[in-house]
């Protein structure tokens, strides 16, 4: 989840605290033994960051760092049960060319023995195996000092110079809003109660307060999008969430995590949360590539981040939910993120 004063984050991202119940360590152990043939001597579950599970482990008298994602979980509505998969193995495919390419700051996952970048279990679970990074990691929030925040812009200008070769796997941003059904789905049923769970009746009276807003939200979206959309040669690969809790400070410098919402985009994807920080970030941009950033496009991934969230969320709170730490989370994202005022200063 993203908040531009506080936690961050993206597209298909749930909180992730709570554990699977059905993934065991002892499953996520032997899915590295068959996937990169680790003999596994301590596995111990991370409840740390968003939308992917994560594990520190020792193996091969190394440490190690996997990630797994639960498809069933990333799936959208109708969609087929294929497509988190594809849209995870280009982008961490993507990753890897990044790095053969010699930018040495993407983190980028081992591959597997039989080639690809994660391994599967149970048709579900798609496990990633990263190199444990030595560095200080950093909390969400903002960058705290300029220099913090120029020596990332540095690495964002990089990528976004990337080769051709670099950017063969990678997909291209469609402007899609995640959840967007479910959102629509809800605002047909303001007119009972949600007896969904303990934040159904909140969310339900939250959205019904702005549901005119929220409407005049999307279509100014869609108004954005169909503009930016029409200039495809100002697209290049970006990252999706530069943000701080995505950096680790190495003795080498500064490196870039977590690659999975890597896409072709517009270059206001990788900026306009940098420059809601600091808004001579986009001055500081144009300095360094020569690329002016669009006013439109910048206002066009603010929109995207905040619909997003207030899709996922209220999504899942129409559908049966619990009281869990990551539900609370998300109700506090959601209120957050539902801020007509903000929407209106776009337009």
């Amino acid at each position: 989840m993203r908040d531009r004063t506080g936690d961050c984050g993206g597209p298909y991202r749930d909180a992730v605290f709570t554990r699977p119940p059905d993934l065991p360590d002892a499953l996520v152990a032997d899915a590295l033994g068959a996937g990169w043939g680790m003999q596994v001597a301590d596995i111990e579950y991370a409840p740390v960051g968003y939308g992917s599970h994560h594990w520190h482990v020792a193996a091969n008298d190394r440490r190690w760092f996997v990630t797994v994602d639960d498809l069933a979980a990333r799936r959208t509505p109708g969609g087929a049960t294929d497509q988190p998969l594809h849209r995870l193995t280009a982008a961490l495919s993507t990753a890897r060319a990044l790095r053969h390419a010699g930018l040495e700051f993407v983190i980028a996952p081992l591959p597997t023995d039989a080639g690809g970048v994660v391994h599967m279990v149970e048709d579900r679970f798609a496990v990633a195996l990263y190199p444990h990074v030595e560095g200080e990691s950093h909390p969400w929030g903002p960058y705290p000092t300029r220099a913090d925040r120029l020596a990332v812009l540095d690495l964002i200008a990089a990528l976004h110079r990337a080769p051709e070769t670099a950017r063969s796997a990678a997909r291209r941003d469609d402007l899609a809003i995640p959840g967007r059904g479910d959102l629509g789905a809800a605002v047909a049923d303001l007119d009972r109660p949600w007896r969904t769970g303990p934040y159904g009746e909140h969310a339900r009276a939250l959205l019904n307060e702005h549901a005119g807003a929220v409407g005049a939200a999307m279509w100014r979206y869609d108004r954005l999008a169909a503009d930016v959309m029409g200039s495809p040669d100002r697209m290049v690969l970006t990252h999706g969430e530069p943000h701080r809790a995505n950096t680790i400070t190495t003795t080498g410098g500064v490196v870039l995590i977590d690659w999975d919402t890597v896409l072709i985009a517009p270059p206001e994807r990788d900026l306009s949360a940098l420059a809601d920080e600091d808004p001579r970030a986009a001055d500081d941009y144009t300095a360094r590539t020569g690329i002016t950033p669009e006013v439109d496009a910048m206002a066009l991934y603010r929109l995207w981040w905040d619909l997003t969230e207030v899709s996922i969320y209220i999504g899942e709170f129409h559908r049966p939910h619990l009281e869990t730490e990551d539900t609370s989370i998300a109700w506090d994202s959601l209120n957050r993120h539902l801020d007509p005022a903000r929407w209106q200063a776009l337009t």
